[in-house]
């Protein structure tokens, strides 16, 4: 039987100083003043569209995460007016995570306070890399000293937890180059490090112009040497890419990967909706351009579609199986509303390749993907397509 999940927002601004030749989120170069407070006001009418569509009044909000795009190039004012609009349509725990996506640079770093008043209690700080000649390779407008600096600041803030953004497999990025960026972001203790392996992206500029990447037997190295220094230094492995120190996962992102609700506002954000009574799983899209989501003569939304029983199984498993943790058949069985046997023999079938593994806790089946199953997991999903 299918019920509601855990309800996060996500909130999308999609403006930037510069458009990344790696970055394939739906993100706008600043060319004329950023029409803020339109902005504020459309996202909040969009929100507003959103609660009445799937009768969400009732629903407890979950956490909130404000992305892009560079939403730190919002005033902290506009950040406080949105996030005040929000938490007032929804019940709410009181320590809510509100986590705010920012860029290193000097202007957005010394805005961190502002954003803590504001409301916000967690940063997630995109520094990419600590080498100069990589982030210009990447096309970031900081440089090493802003990133070190902008997370000296987000420590200074008041928020309760700060995330490091930080990528491997660079551009003629050699093991010791990896590691010792991967060291100093250690050095600086954040509470979280998302620590991801660069990919080359369609529509993006290094598609279509590819920069030479380290070889395979380079990128297992680095991952495997890098697990090991973040363990060393206390952070636990929850997730593909996400490493934190006990009791700072990022909980905006757990929700997504347990394949719980989440409404997307903002230009071309997405959301995803369970829906109990009618036993429906419904996506949206939001308008993807800037000029076509402020134009007040057409809906925010672009699309809406229903999650048909037949792709539930996989789409759990896409989002689950990322995960370093266990998952419940009841836990299965509430978040796609299909009965075990849609997938049981499929994760016999993981089990006996050493995928996954069967637990068996107070009497209920948990299945954990195993070491090798985080190593070949697209081997692994492909078994539930």
């Amino acid at each position: 039987m299918l019920e509601n999940q855990p309800l996060s927002l996500y909130i999308h601004i999609p403006w930037c100083v510069e458009k990344c030749p790696y970055c394939d989120f739906n993100s706008h170069a600043v060319k004329e003043a950023i029409p803020e407070q339109d902005y504020v006001n459309a996202l909040i009418a969009d929100l507003d569209a959103d609660i009445q569509r799937f009768q969400l009044t009732n629903r407890t909000l979950h956490s909130i995460f404000i992305g892009g795009g560079t939403p730190s190039l919002f005033s902290a004012a506009s950040i406080k007016s949105i996030l005040q609009q929000v938490l007032s349509r929804f019940d709410h725990k009181p320590e809510i995570e509100i986590t705010l996506e920012a860029n290193p640079g000097t202007i957005e770093a010394d805005k961190f306070t502002g954003f803590f008043n504001a409301g916000v209690n967690r940063l997630s700080i995109g520094v990419q890399s600590f080498s100069s000649d990589k982030l210009i390779k990447l096309g970031r407008i900081h440089d090493s000293n802003q990133a070190k600096t902008a997370a000296k600041l987000a420590t200074a803030s008041g928020v309760t937890s700060f995330n490091l953004d930080l990528m491997h497999g660079l551009p003629n990025q050699s093991i010791d180059n990896a590691l010792d960026d991967l060291k100093t972001a250690i050095s600086l203790n954040p509470n979280h490090i998302s620590w991801y392996q660069l990919t080359i992206e369609p529509n993006t500029i290094f598609h279509s112009k590819p920069p030479k990447l380290p070889v395979d037997d380079i990128l297992w190295e680095i991952q495997d040497q890098g697990v090991k220094l973040l363990h060393e230094a206390g952070y636990l492995q929850y997730e593909i890419s996400a490493y934190a120190k006990p009791g700072y996962q990022c909980q905006h992102n757990l929700n997504y990967w347990q394949y719980g609700d989440y409404l997307g506002i903002g230009c071309g954000a997405h959301g995803k909706i369970t829906n109990s009574s009618t036993q429906q799983i419904m996506r949206t899209v939001k308008v993807k351009h800037p000029k076509g989501y402020l134009d007040k003569t057409r809906d925010f939304l672009d699309q809406l579609s229903e999650v048909d029983q037949g792709e539930r199984a996989f789409e759990f498993m896409m989002n689950q199986l990322r995960l370093h943790k266990a998952f419940s058949i009841k836990q299965f069985q509430t978040s796609t509303g299909l009965p075990i046997s849609a997938v049981i023999a499929k994760l016999k079938e993981a089990q006996q390749k050493q995928f996954m593994d069967c637990q068996l806790i107070d009497n209920e089946e948990y299945w954990l993907v195993t070491e090798t199953g985080q190593r070949y997991l697209n081997d692994l999903l492909e078994l539930f397509l």
